[in-house]
């Protein structure tokens, strides 16, 4: 999120806004994120439109309303309404991929719903844009390009959430979904520049959208490839970078010299020799880095603010099903964890569970599923043990002595205790005597005198 211009949020059309999208939602406020939410699963038995905008009205606040509603619900859906254009998208019955789509007039019994939504949407940019009110108050039309342009100020300057309902699964909705991150989230050169200090002074500094200036970007994330190895991803803020250039870590004074880039998009890879400022790309082989790293040009050093992760709100116990996999379990976890700064994983000093944390049930079942797709490890998962633990609850006293003859010197010993509830289950030794201390341990003769008055 600390490297992102823009974010598409998803949620679930049946269950609307969850804890981990509360989460989520909060970490692209934090760094002003501008975002789209895009309601997913509309196709499910029990999917609802209206809800899931309620939960975002209600559980995060967003002043978001809808660009493009869902035609249909459940297995009746078909496509989707565009409310600026007061158009319908419908899709191919016979297509799975949902590439087949038919832009047509909205259908009579859908155009006072259309209409409703129209309205709404302009009301709801004109109250937060001067443009759109001026508008509306001189009785103006409202054309669609000065509608978008009103809801692309505001989406960027986080005012204004556009909502998008369809499938992904289906694709259903998918295609005009890519249109509106073009029509409303920023570009690099819509957000402000990046701000950092001088690593020796401490001076504020900028780096600013610009091939031609100084190179600066920010390491934000490592991964673990099983083809190419160690993959450290990181945001260009300023500059450009090719294959044989050297870069500079201010944090550790060493200079790293880069062999390879590649362009990661989704599950596709491609070998690049130069990156620009805006691009997002990943470095092969670098050593001595972790998350959070700023990566620059030696000669205009600049530090920029690492991320910062929240702590984790959910724990489990794992354990693996078979002795074999207990080895590659904690090579796994461990990789797992330098990866994921907001990951945790632990052992239990009383149960001698393995934990692991993290933000959420769907974070967790997440890294059970990266265990088993690339570390070939399947692992249990349950509750974590509660180590439970006694304490004095009532005053007690006793004597105990030891009386011992078996020819010559013989052993004596009396000893007096007594346990005192102070709620700190401290144990007061109010007497120790004995009549041939040589009898006792070393160990015990040494502490018996250092305590004795």
């Amino acid at each position: 999120m600390r490297v992102l211009d823009g974010a598409i949020a998803v949620f679930d059309g049946v269950a609307g806004v969850q804890p981990q999208s509360e989460t989520v939602w909060r970490q692209a406020t934090k760094y002003n994120v501008p975002r789209i939410a895009f309601i997913n699963k509309m196709d499910r038995v029990g999917a609802n439109f209206e809800m899931s905008l309620e939960s975002i009205h209600k559980k995060l606040g967003a002043n978001a309303w809808p660009i493009l509603l869902p035609l249909g619900k459940e297995d009746q859906l078909k496509g989707q309404f565009d409310v600026i254009n007061k158009k319908a998208i419908i899709y191919s019955d016979d297509d799975r991929l949902g590439s087949t789509y038919e832009v047509t007039d909205v259908p009579k019994e859908y155009v006072e719903l259309v209409d409703k939504a129209y309205n709404n949407l302009v009301e709801q940019v004109s109250n937060i844009d001067d443009d759109i009110a001026e508008a509306v108050i001189h009785e103006k039309p409202v054309t669609p390009e000065l509608l978008k342009a009103g809801i692309r100020r505001q989406t960027i300057a986080n005012k204004f959430v556009p909502v998008v309902g369809g499938s992904a699964l289906k694709n259903i909705g998918v295609q005009y979904l890519i249109d509106a991150v073009v029509d409303y989230l920023p570009s690099p050169l819509d957000i402000p520049s990046a701000k950092g200090q001088n690593p020796d002074t401490g001076e504020p500094m900028e780096a600013p959208t610009d091939d031609n200036g100084n190179f600066c970007s920010l390491a934000f994330k490592l991964w673990s490839d099983p083809f190419v190895g160690k993959l450290i991803f990181f945001r260009v803020y300023s500059g450009t970078l090719s294959k044989g250039d050297t870069v500079y870590n201010p944090r550790t004074n060493k200079r790293e010299r880069i062999s390879r880039l590649i362009q990661i998009q989704a599950d596709k890879r491609q070998d690049i020799e130069t990156c620009y400022s805006g691009d997002i790309a990943a470095i092969v082989g670098i050593k001595n880095i972790t998350t959070g790293d700023t990566l620059c040009d030696e000669d205009h050093p600049i530090l920029l603010e690492p991320p910062s992760f929240p702590d984790p709100v959910i724990s489990m116990a794992i354990e693996p099903k078979t002795k074999l996999d207990q080895e590659k379990m904690a090579t796994a976890l461990q990789r797992l964890a330098e990866e994921d700064p907001t990951f945790r994983v632990y052992t239990h000093e009383d149960t001698g569970q393995t934990i692991i944390a993290g933000m959420g049930e769907l974070h967790l079942e997440i890294i059970r599923d990266r265990m088993f797709r690339e570390f070939k490890v399947d692992a249990n998962a349950g509750k974590p043990q509660i180590a439970y633990r006694e304490t004095i609850t009532a005053n007690a006293h006793g004597v105990g002595k030891l009386i011992k003859q078996s020819g010559g010197r013989g052993q004596y010993g009396h000893v007096e205790m007594c346990w005192v509830d102070i709620r700190l289950s401290m144990l007061k030794w109010t007497s120790f005597t004995a009549r041939s201390t040589k009898s006792i341990p070393a160990s015990l003769r040494s502490r018996w005198r250092r305590s004795s008055p």
